[in-house]
């Protein structure tokens, strides 16, 4: 079902928008308006997506072991030597 709807655009926009049709990629400028709707809906799918897998990720955190300051250089200091060895530095 489609809905009628009136938006404002720039004259830039408006301006880009009409090339695209122009140009043929777009057979209209709804379509245009359409399109760029749709990418912002999946732009805010993927952040909410990326935001649920961090927030799972920091609280799986917080509920693990923690390490000193101190231990944590410690164990640091050891992997860089490891690695300096393992190049022959």
């Amino acid at each position: 079902m489609s809905v009628k709807a009136s938006v404002s655009l720039t004259d830039q926009q408006d301006q880009f928008a009409r090339s695209l049709v122009a140009k043929g990629h777009y057979a209209s400028l709804s379509a245009v308006v359409q399109r760029g709707i749709e990418l912002v809906r999946s732009e805010a799918k993927r952040e909410e997506i990326e935001l649920a897998a961090l927030r799972a990720f920091f609280e799986g955190r917080a509920q693990g072991p923690f390490i000193s300051a101190a231990e944590g250089h410690h164990r640091t200091e050891d992997m860089i030597d490891r690695k300096r060895r393992a190049l022959g530095l």
